[in-house]
């Protein structure tokens, strides 16, 4: 009677928690939310192109059908590796087996003000703060919305363009937010730097035609209530700055008492346990997880799911004797989001890249496909059907609050 278990409901704890439930293994999963949350998705939630029903599904929901799956909604507080337990709400937590799939949070660097001013997105509460902190801002209307984006990695880049898009049919539509501006503040020479030099031009290049401003090359070295102020001595003005600049481990890593590496990450070996204690795993956003090349691979949901599988995998041959086995990613490639019908995606592991209409057309595939639940696949492609036809969608849910979306309930 094995008993497993998992510190958070990421995609990584949900696809190694659902995949014991299924072999019929006792499992205790443990998160801050009774829903999980696709956090791949969250811009759009930001920007009125999902609802937040879309991205968050109960977790009740999830494993309805597995009845050796315990849901436990409450705080972290605290990991000890060596005794496999967790400390949430005053309650200690133990299993035969422990995954620590805690997942991120924003890493503003030390930058003066960020924590204070600027808006994360890493959670569904962080997209509806900033959602509603928009609509605030254009109801009044009284001086132009001008965004700055820090961070020219897929969350900035995706970001950036929806408000760009977002700004342009405001001003079809002769809204006086439509004096807006979106800017993206990339402290590196290049957008979407783990692509090639090709998706590089096509993002930034794409980027620009929609209207959004690019500033390459320079960081910000504080946020304050009426912008940032960058490092080459200029000085954007804007209340909204929305911080897409890089992540770091969940801080309950620190409390597990093993060695952190790059990141304030937990370093793994190749079958994903944790050096130097038995029977943890480390996976997610939350763990340094080695490829074939010995390097870290990237915080990517794909990474995160199939890990997350594979230490169900692991769990169940070391319980039958067998010995566990290193972990193999499958690389199906990256991709990003960069407006209506524009898109970038470099396929397999050796990034053969397509851009346009047909990247676009992949990359809302392989989202709706992630998307935990039917209703949630079917209206996150109805949705993206009509904001590809009606290029005021989203705009009109901002200026009137209708959302204009299928009531399941």
């Amino acid at each position: 009677m094995t008993h497993v278990v998992v510190a958070g409901a990421g995609l990584a704890g949900i696809a190694c928690a659902h995949e014991l439930g299924k072999k019929g293994v006792d499992v205790t999963i443990v998160d801050r939310h009774d829903y999980h949350q696709f956090q791949p998705l969250l811009y759009q939630v930001a920007t009125s192109q999902l609802p937040a029903e879309d991205v968050a599904r109960p977790l009740a929901s999830i494993f309805e059908h597995l009845p050796t799956v315990r849901v436990v909604r409450a705080e972290i507080s605290s990991i000890d590796a060596g005794a496999r337990s967790l400390v949430a709400s005053d309650e200690t937590i133990s299993g035969d087996y422990l995954v620590v799939a805690a997942g991120a949070t924003a890493n503003f660097f030390g930058t003066p003000g960020a924590d204070e001013w600027s808006f994360p997105l890493y959670s569904v509460a962080d997209a509806e703060r900033l959602r509603h902190h928009v609509r605030d801002v254009l109801a009044t209307a009284e001086d132009p919305l001008d965004i700055v984006i820090v961070g020219g990695g897929p969350t900035g880049v995706e970001t950036a363009g929806a408000f760009a898009e977002l700004f342009r049919a405001l001003r079809t539509m002769n809204h006086p937010g439509g004096r807006g501006d979106a800017w993206l503040v990339n402290h590196g020479p290049a957008l979407l730097a783990p692509f090639t030099d090709k998706s590089h031009r096509y993002a930034h290049d794409t980027l620009v035609a929609h209207g959004a401003k690019v500033r390459l090359g320079v960081g910000v070295q504080s946020v304050d209530a009426d912008g940032v102020q960058l490092s080459d001595g200029s000085r954007i003005s804007s209340r909204t700055v929305v911080w897409a600049g890089g992540e770091t481990a969940a801080p309950v890593a620190g409390t597990a008492g093993v060695t952190l590496g790059h990141g304030g990450r937990i370093d793994v070996s190749a079958d994903l346990t944790v050096p130097g204690v038995d029977a943890v795993y480390a996976v997610g956003d939350v763990a340094n997880i080695p490829g074939d090349d010995g390097k870290a691979l990237p915080q990517l949901g794909s990474v995160a799911q199939q890990a997350g599988t594979w230490v169900a995998h692991n769990i169940l041959r070391t319980a039958e004797g067998k010995a566990t086995k290193p972990f193999s990613y499958r690389d199906k490639g990256i991709m990003a989001m960069i407006g209506r019908g524009a898109a970038v995606a470099e396929i397999g592991e050796h990034r053969h890249q397509i851009e346009g209409p047909i990247a676009f057309a992949a990359w809302l595939g392989v989202h709706a496909a992630l998307l935990s639940g039917a209703h949630s696949k079917v209206d996150a492609f109805l949705t993206w059907a009509w904001d590809y036809f009606d290029a005021d969608h989203a705009a009109i849910v901002e200026c009137h609050g209708d959302p204009k979306r299928i009531a399941w309930a």
